[in-house]
């Protein structure tokens, strides 16, 4: 189970059969995705940090290569992270970068399939955080249970889930037919639904998420939003991200398309084009990410 952790849906739609993605060989994706999402994440975990006061256990359950585990590990200097995820080449990197940062004396990996590797854990976690992981998980209500059973008493689940799609652009590119994103966003949603439904044990459920805490007994409820803001002109850094997310789509979902829209795609890629995302002085980044949190009581 790996993190990706800031498109539309958490990863992107790199193969309609879930199981066929390969989280290591999109790691470099991956890992410059969170690092341009990173002031998001800083928000988010400052929030985090006056709600969980000097944990001694932090678990990043679905760590992908451990880009926000680490920015756990510099948030909280008092506590040992733990990176959880099914993938080792990409947990290989969550440790090389650890070591890097010089967060290596204080940081684990744990490697296996959410949520039954958890049960592995030495303690309990005082905070467990899912970031745009669960949704991966055929039984999402089972998998807050099994989350909340590997908490201390007083412990914090955060999930990070739903938000608002990512904008680029504007509406109308001056190019091809106005509202392409939207028409992308359309996509996506239907490749997520089918995601879900192939995954192993799949159980359709409302995604109310506070409500799905309370179920796995969990109380006092908080709920936020976070904006990630980065204004055009776009940054080289940022540039290179909506390239990238926009081949992903273009590949996914060419046959979906209709030939304008694939001619679009196709100008907005060419870096020999004035007007793709390349040289485009209108291109930005907008997007919101939401994190819930609950906490054990007894």
């Amino acid at each position: 189970m790996a993190h990706d952790h800031h498109d539309h849906h958490g990863r992107h739609p790199h193969d309609h059969r879930h199981t066929d993605i390969d989280w290591a060989e999109m790691a470099p994706h991956l890992e410059a995705q969170a690092e341009l999402f990173a002031p998001l994440y800083e928000r988010a975990l400052a929030w985090l940090g006056r709600e969980v006061t000097e944990p001694g256990l932090i678990v990043d359950a679905g760590s992908g290569p451990g880009v926000v585990s680490c920015l756990f590990a510099e948030t909280f200097p008092g506590a040992r992270v733990m990176a959880v995820d099914g993938s080792r080449p990409l947990l290989d990197r969550a440790r090389e970068r650890a070591g890097r940062l010089g967060h290596g004396d204080r940081f684990g990996t744990l490697a296996g399939e959410l949520p039954d590797i958890l049960d592995e854990l030495d303690y309990p976690a005082d905070l467990l955080w899912a970031g745009r992981s669960l949704h991966h998980l055929g039984d999402q209500r089972a998998a807050l249970t099994a989350f909340a059973a590997r908490l201390a008493p007083g412990g914090t689940v955060a999930l990070m889930e739903g938000g608002l799609p990512a904008r680029y652009l504007p509406r109308d590119l001056g190019i091809g037919r106005p509202g392409l994103q939207a028409r992308l966003d359309a996509l996506e949603a239907d490749w997520f639904a089918r995601m879900r439904a192939d995954l192993p044990g799949s159980v359709t459920v409302t995604e109310d998420w506070p409500a799905l805490l309370t179920a796995a007994g969990l109380t006092h409820h908080r709920t936020r939003s976070f904006l990630l803001d980065l204004p055009a002109p776009a940054s080289d850094r940022a540039r290179a991200h909506v390239a990238a997310s926009l081949d992903r789509l273009r590949e996914t979902f060419a046959d979906a398309l209709d030939a304008d829209d694939r001619a679009t795609l196709d100008r907005l890629l060419d870096p020999d084009d004035r007007a793709s995302v390349h040289h485009r002085p209108d291109l930005f980044v907008l997007a919101a990410h939401t994190v819930h949190t609950a906490v054990r009581t007894s």
